[in-house]
């Protein structure tokens, strides 16, 4: 009896497996779709910035700026090298940029690289 019940439960997951990837290609199918309609619906003025990667020190701060008066609706932060760590990643606190800072392990600098995406 034990062994059925080891049996069944392997199958019932593959099962359930299925119908998940099932679900997902079909999701997927419509997935051109609904992209190109969220293409039509960026905010006026939209905007991609990048500051590019820079050695700062350890735990320094690289703020990344709007242009104009544009307003950040988000962002990121990557931290580059041997044993790189992302510290922090948040907007400025007038809305107006984003910040990146990380650290690096054994050096006292470290690559940071920051995005921001904008808009009017």
């Amino acid at each position: 009896m034990q062994s059925k019940w080891f049996l069944t439960l392997p199958l019932t997951v593959v099962a359930a497996g299925a119908c998940l990837t099932t679900t997902a290609a079909a999701s997927q199918a419509s997935a051109p779709v609904q992209a190109a309609a969220h293409l039509s619906a960026l905010p006026p003025g939209y905007q991609l910035v990048t500051l590019p990667n820079a050695n700062v020190p350890n735990f320094q701060r690289r703020t990344l700026f709007c242009p104009g008066n544009k307003r950040v609706l988000g962002g990121g932060a990557e931290a580059r090298g041997n044993r790189a760590i992302l510290v922090g990643s948040f907007p400025t606190d007038d809305g107006r940029g984003w910040i990146g800072i990380g650290r690096q392990d054994g050096y006292n600098d470290v690559g940071i690289s920051v995005f921001a995406i904008c808009a009017d």
